[in-house]
């Protein structure tokens, strides 16, 4: 399976971006960047560092924590991904989906998910036109309770979570 995961030539288009962005960086495409960004393209789940090493470390036993928080924070960096901070539990979580679009964060179960919407397109074209500044991306998230843990909630009334500011 290691090939599988970590193959020289990219399939996604997604992941090819984030590998030609650490290149770009001057960064060599090691087997363990390749694992992350191969990662990072495929789930839509905004993983956290942790569990991005979670996920491959049994498969890549030379990978370090460190070399995760890196490949991250570089492509934090260049734009290449977006980091969403956390939502109630935390850590960091990263998005690498990079296309105007709200996320959700559920301050409960820490799940974050996309919401496509135009509206946030076209705010960063109105940005954009109006100051000058060349957009490298943007970060919305809105934070709540998602439909799961409301019900939940609803089960079990003595569940509170606090409010987030």
């Amino acid at each position: 399976m290691k090939g599988r995961v970590a193959s020289p030539t990219p399939q996604n288009p997604l992941e090819a971006r984030l590998l030609q962005a650490l290149r770009d960086a001057g960064l060599r495409l090691t087997v363990q960047r390749r694992a992350i960004c191969r990662y990072l393209a495929s789930t839509k789940s905004h993983p956290t560092a942790q569990q991005i090493y979670n996920a491959l470390k049994d498969e890549f036993p030379s990978l370090s924590l460190a070399t995760v928080y890196n490949t991250l924070d570089t492509l934090v960096r260049l734009g290449a991904i977006h980091a969403l901070g956390n939502t109630g539990d935390g850590a960091i979580h990263y998005d690498a989906d990079i296309e105007p679009h709200v996320n959700l964060a559920c301050l409960q179960c820490h799940r974050v998910v996309d919401l496509p919407c135009e509206a946030v397109a076209e705010l960063d074209r109105k940005v954009a036109a109006e100051s000058g500044y060349r957009i490298l991306g943007a970060r919305l998230v809105y934070y709540g309770l998602c439909p799961e843990c409301q019900r939940a909630a609803q089960q079990t009334p003595s569940v509170s979570v606090a409010a987030h500011h």
